[in-house]
């Protein structure tokens, strides 16, 4: 690969931050590729995320400068670059600044900028050839195997050619009802959206980070927070007879886990299961990992040296009891109560930088299952969904303490409550506008209420196999539909049988269960109908990879992605 017309060209689709860790590991590799990466916005970087699409001045990153991994420099040492503008702008003191901080997310969107401009000098000074292509919206891909080359079609009716594509597109929210129902929201991105006046309920669909964004937006065009002299912050609505307020619809009816010190702040692959570990289990079950082998080994174990104590609390019990025993002692309790109970709580382990380590341990759990999730029957895959991921959702989102300070705020001004949702709930869009939300609460008891403006916020949704948006690849069978077979029989035609649409039944008789999004192998190769890897392309787009990773963990997810893809571009290239 050393000579010129050896070169393989590498196209990055998207250049938000799965494009940069997948652009730091080629530059790294310091291989012979041309690198050309196709960014729909005007910059590079910071993706949805971090950007004006997906953030505004009041937003803060869920990490502190500690949890986020190599890039090209620190961001400690970056904030030392800042002009004094910038700082003022954001309010950071230089001096002050340590890597527990956490930063509003659209700085934070202007230092994943600098550090591609960083990996691209780099790039150039091992004379690899980088093309950066702003402004410029992929819209198909069509693979050539019998030439081992792949097309893309750009807007407008360009074509290019590569050797690989590497697809970074990121976050997507489809639109259902948003344009034609007013006061409805499909969600709360770009937070511009949201910069309104309202006079009334205001019905918010979730209690997560995405819900908080909302949150934090709307309460700042109806009114405002002060700090009085005892620190406590106080919200002063901007009308006192507003009726401005805001309710959250949450399956559990609680507020997700608040940041608290983190003993390990990057999670790192080396907590993954081997591939020889991973064979050895599916050997002894069937060509299934079994998820309470996954269970036992990346969480139980753990607490064996770190907390004897607690290991012997949860050492007999299976992930149904675990989770049970966890929600019990939030159950009962004022949602509002518990949050300023677990904030005592984080505000302590921050201060005596102690972790709270069940639940750093839970984070991981969530981060190492992502990978061989592929494994898992069908049975397995349905109990992570219910029983599970609810916990991982309110644990590991690790809300800022400033987003914490506010929603408490908010609730004491009575501008704020949550509800609990059973998980049949209905939003009913009502044709003149607003919705009706139709739930049961926790004694069964119906509920519909009308609301004027309804904001759906939890977050970004698993999309299917057929919401791909490089048709080429649909027709062309390029790809195939994510499935995890049945590893009982009787329990698949149960399933199908009870109407389950998502169940489906093969020639030879096998259940499969549909999960969303396309098949990809550990490379993060598409996979065909056939089970046949894909060379040329691969995909880390998480809203279409959700069936076989139920949960991906950000930045951590990002740099482990990467490397699977460029270890195997080395091997395939």
């Amino acid at each position: 690969m050393a000579g010129k017309k050896n070169k393989k060209r590498i196209a990055i689709l998207g250049g938000g931050p799965s494009s940069l860790f997948v652009y730091k590991r080629l530059v790294e590799s310091r291989t012979g590729y041309e690198i050309d990466i196709f960014e729909r916005k005007k910059e590079l970087g910071s993706g949805m995320p971090y950007s004006a699409e997906g953030a505004s001045a009041e937003h803060i990153t869920n990490v502190s400068a500690n949890e986020v991994p190599d890039i090209a420099t620190g961001m400690e040492d970056w904030i030392k670059t800042l002009d004094e503008a910038t700082l003022k702008q954001f309010h950071i003191d230089p001096d002050k600044f340590t890597k527990y901080h956490v930063v509003p997310r659209l700085l934070f969107g202007r230092y994943l900028s600098s550090q591609f401009e960083l990996l691209q000098k780099k790039a150039q000074k091992l004379g690899i050839v980088t093309r950066i292509h702003l402004g410029c919206n992929v819209v198909d891909i069509a693979d050539q195997p019998e030439r081992e080359k792949v097309q893309i079609e750009i807007q407008g009716g360009e074509f290019a050619e590569f050797d690989a594509v590497v697809i970074c597109t990121g976050h997507n929210w489809p639109i259902e009802h948003e344009g034609t129902v007013p006061g409805y929201y499909d969600s709360p991105y770009p937070p511009s959206k949201l910069k309104m006046k309202i006079d009334h309920p205001i019905a918010i669909r979730g209690a997560s980070l995405t819900a908080i964004d909302a949150v934090r937006t709307l309460a700042r065009q109806n009114g405002s927070f002060q700090q009085k002299d005892d620190g406590k912050l106080v919200y002063i609505p901007a009308d006192e007879d507003s009726k401005f307020r805001m309710v959250m619809h949450s399956r559990n009816g609680l507020l997700p886990a608040i940041r608290f010190h983190l003993e390990e702040p990057q999670l790192s692959s080396d907590s993954l299961l081997t591939h020889q570990e991973i064979a050895e289990n599916r050997a002894k079950n069937d060509g299934f990992l079994s998820l309470d082998f996954l269970f036992d080994e990346n969480f139980k174990k753990g607490f064996r040296k770190k907390d004897a104590k607690f290991y012997k609390k949860i050492s007999n019990m299976n992930i149904e009891a675990f989770v049970e025993a966890a929600m019990a002692v939030r159950e009962g309790k004022d949602p509002f109560q518990l949050f300023r109970e677990e904030y005592a709580e984080a505000e302590k382990s921050i201060r005596e930088k102690e972790s709270i380590y069940w639940k750093e341990m839970l984070a991981e759990l969530s981060y190492t299952m992502n990978y061989p999730a592929k494994y898992l029957s069908a049975e397995d895959m349905l109990r992570l969904k219910k029983v599970l991921m609810p916990l991982i959702s309110v644990v590991i989102a690790f809300v800022p303490q400033s987003s914490c300070e506010e929603l408490l705020a908010l609730n004491d001004a009575g501008k704020l409550t949550i509800v609990a949702v059973d998980a049949d709930s209905k939003v009913v869009p009502k044709k003149e506008g607003g919705v009706v939300y139709k739930f049961k609460d926790e004694q069964n008891k119906s509920h519909a209420f009308s609301y004027k403006t309804f904001i759906n916020c939890v977050g970004q949704p698993h999309l299917n196999y057929g919401d791909l948006p490089f048709k080429s690849l649909l027709t062309r069978k390029t790809v195939s539909q994510a499935m995890l077979r049945f590893k009982s029989a009787e329990e698949g035609q149960k399933q199908l049988k009870e109407g389950h649409d998502e169940v489906v039944q093969n020639m030879n008789g096998d259940y499969f269960l549909k999960v969303t999004g396309v098949t990809i192998n550990d490379y993060f190769q598409v996979v065909n109908e056939y089970g046949i890897a894909n060379e040329r392309i691969f995909i880390m787009a998480v809203p279409y990879i959700g069936g076989y990773n139920p949960d991906y963990s950000g930045l951590d997810f990002s740099e482990e992605a990467s490397k699977c893809i460029v270890e195997k571009l080395h091997e395939t290239m």
